[in-house]
């Protein structure tokens, strides 16, 4: 394959001016958990662009009315089948000014969803439109997958797979900085409750003290819970580990506390099962109960962070995988240096298309993930084109050319 003449004849179908405008289009229609409509608006426009454009496509109904959306080039037959998959909601914009502006300044587009991950929907839309315009044939199908709500509960890539949907490889869409994942850790939120005896401060012996308990709980996880984490390592997800990351007990300081809750994050690799995870810290609170008979506390998995039936599992792709060797190959040819290996990766949809959907899957979107969440979140031209670059050549050479060029 000539990968220059191949990028140069599909940049010729599309323009950096569409890719650039369907970018500041999507990042306009906020779709965050705080807009009544969620991500509804967003997969209108969709709808109406593919119309516009040509590209076939179907809505998934995910709940009520809400439906993710995926568009398919169909191939000529004897290739491998892609998903590029993209997540459709933002978190909200929080104190960002003008934050579904999208304005372009200084060659960079500003406002939430523009690293993460709007402006990489764009660029797989538009490499597929490429295609699609220029007439050259995949020999495996090509696929946009639109999913909701990654930012909380996944419940739209658990719709997608828990309706057969099946691919042999599939692109998650979120920055990676030039770099590419293939592994990270799963991620499990705990509240763990500890249960006191309220009294007043001044008489603090007649009552069981759950901010007391709390720190007994906390002293003993860092004992023996985390140095053990460090020896858990994995080359493409690094170690196990866990933050407490708040916690949160008592009324007023003249009252012994009856009640402290802590909130931990917990993320771990495939050497672990989740049951193990959380058996872990049940049997320190029973081991402190058994020193204690007056200490109570119970786990709990925290619902915000439960999905509909699966669980928040690792992801890893072996490295021998043909899509990984695509990845590699395509963002070198498009860089024009070998791509990292990013192993700092937090918790994405690959997962579920990995696990549980059975299908290879890579990580891999322009832009930098370290700008995602964040007041001056701004993608540039530059790594939007770059992006629509590595995502033509990925399909080219994962769903191979009908005909050579």
């Amino acid at each position: 394959m000539d990968e220059g003449k191949l990028l140069e004849t599909l940049g010729n179908w599309v323009t950096e001016k569409e890719l650039v405008e369907l970018t500041q289009k999507l990042v306009s229609i906020p779709s965050h958990w705080e807009v009544p409509t969620l991500e509804i608006e967003v997969v209108e426009f969709l709808e109406e662009y593919f119309q516009e454009t040509g590209l076939p496509y179907e809505l998934q109904t995910v709940e009520g009315p809400r439906s993710n959306i995926i568009a398919r080039l169909p191939g000529t037959g004897g290739g491998r089948s892609l998903a590029f998959n993209g997540h459709l909601d933002t978190v909200p914009p929080y104190t960002m000014e003008a934050p579904f502006g999208a304005a372009l300044r200084d060659n960079r587009i500003h406002g939430r969803g523009t690293v993460d991950m709007k402006g990489p929907i764009a660029a797989m839309i538009m490499a597929m439109l490429a295609f699609h315009r220029s007439g050259i044939q995949l020999k495996g199908d090509l696929y946009f997958t639109g999913v909701l709500a990654e930012e909380t509960n996944s419940d739209g890539s658990e719709a997608l797979i828990e309706s057969g949907f099946k691919t042999d490889g599939a692109i998650v869409g979120e920055p990676s900085a030039g770099e590419y994942a293939i592994g990270h850790r799963g991620l499990e939120w705990l509240a763990v409750e500890i249960i006191g005896k309220s009294a007043h401060g001044g008489v603090p012996e007649a009552g069981i003290n759950a901010i007391v308990n709390a720190a007994k709980f906390i002293m003993r996880v860092q004992e023996k819970v985390v140095p053990r984490l460090k020896g858990i390592q994995n080359p493409w997800m690094g170690p196990s580990v866990m933050n407490f990351g708040r916690i949160e007990g008592g009324t007023q300081p003249s009252t012994v506390a009856d009640r402290c809750t802590i909130l931990l994050d917990r993320r771990y690799t495939p050497a672990e099962e989740l049951a193990d995870v959380l058996s872990e810290y049940e049997e320190i609170l029973e081991e402190l109960k058994r020193e204690d008979p007056k200490f109570h506390g119970v786990l709990r998995r925290m619902e915000s962070s439960l999905m509909k039936k699966y669980d928040h599992v690792p992801m890893e792709t072996s490295p021998e995988d043909p899509l990984v060797h695509c990845v590699k190959a395509s963002l070198e040819a498009v860089r024009g240096v070998p791509p990292g290996l990013t192993t700092r990766r937090g918790w994405t949809d690959a997962a579920i298309l990995n696990y549980y959907g059975k299908i290879a899957t890579v990580v891999y979107g322009p832009g930098d993930i370290s700008r995602s969440h964040n007041p001056h979140e701004y993608i540039t031209v530059e790594e939007l084109v770059e992006g629509f670059q590595v995502y033509a050549l990925i399909a080219a050479k994962y769903c191979q050319l009908a005909q050579a060029l």
